[in-house]
């Protein structure tokens, strides 16, 4: 489907119906104050098989269309430094993660409205070169909850949505029909679009410039669901966005206005494998981001375990 415009107007009413602003007593780890023991013990009871299925990408070190600050990766020790014995091999990696290859974690400190956080605080006196003092990634610590995964290629019975393809309210409520499954308080909502199997068949191409993704009117749905995490094969953002002057609206909605945290470039090929052979698409999902004090996310590798 497409993505029919959203005016400003229409974009910031959505903002103020969605916002979660001064729920929280501990408002630095947003919606993830939402999973309770009693969510980690749901989640734990879903595992019966013992697959575990990693989710994260490899590390990219190849400039490209979707990588235009490739990650780093390079030896500093090949067993010639120390004296030996033993020997010892190190290396160095880096990232500047924030982007389309590096899967990783979007704390609530990554996006700010109008000059806000979510919460309400001004982010140039809350964020600066010294990292954020609010909504930090070492204040989101790890996540274990009840994973859903939406595979909207399955259903439509595609190997991919199309760059540009907006997912609308009734593809995911379609999606939770088809596959049997139900958004709820606490959850962490996976959307495959089928991106990295496209990227496989068909070349590297912009997702800057054109990919799949929410629509900005599939928001209060997920606001009503009470949901912890949103994550995806893409960014979780249509593009190009519908909202102007607003690049990343989905973003902004979820983080900003929600709390919700969001993961991104998530390889999802394997865990729709999974799930179909189970014939069920939720499983406990655990997130585990670097403690960076400061930080405004991580780079991540989830796990689902079915």
């Amino acid at each position: 489907m497409s993505s029919p415009p959203v005016s400003r107007r229409e974009f910031d009413a959505l903002f103020g119906g969605v916002r979660s602003w001064g729920r929280w007593a501990d408002a630095g780890r947003g919606a993830w104050n939402r999973v309770t023991p009693g969510h980690v013990l749901r989640a734990a009871a879903l595992v019966r098989t013992g697959n575990v299925v990693p989710l994260g990408r490899p590390w990219d070190t190849a400039s490209g269309p979707d990588n235009a600050r490739p990650a780093l990766h390079y030896m500093s020790d090949l067993g010639d430094v120390e004296p030996p014995e033993p020997s010892t091999h190190k290396d160095f990696i880096g990232a500047d993660y924030h982007g389309k290859a590096v899967s990783h974690l979007d704390a609530p400190a990554h996006v700010a409205y109008r000059g806000r956080l979510f919460d309400g605080g001004p982010a140039r006196e809350l964020v600066g070169a010294g990292g954020a003092r609010f909504g930090d990634v070492a204040g989101l610590g790890p996540l274990v909850t009840r994973g859903v995964l939406l595979d909207l290629p399955a259903v439509r019975g595609t190997a991919w949505l199309e760059p540009g393809e907006a997912v609308h309210p009734a593809d995911l409520t379609g999606a939770e029909a088809a596959l049997g499954v139900t958004v709820g308080e606490g959850d962490a909502l996976l959307l495959r679009t089928g991106r990295f199997r496209r990227r496989r068949e068909r070349g590297a191409w912009d997702p800057g410039a054109a990919s799949a993704g929410l629509h900005v009117r599939s928001v209060p749905l997920l606001a009503e669901r009470g949901i912890a995490l949103l994550g995806g094969d893409g960014d979780s953002d249509v593009r190009p966005s519908p909202v102007e002057g607003v690049h990343s609206p989905v973003h902004t909605l979820a983080v900003a206005a929600m709390g919700v945290p969001l993961l991104d470039n998530l390889d999802l090929e394997a865990l729709s494998a999974a799930c179909a052979e189970a014939g069920r698409y939720a499983f406990l999902l655990a997130v585990a981001p670097l403690n960076v004090p400061g930080g405004t996310g991580s780079p991540v590798n989830p796990i689902a375990v079915l």
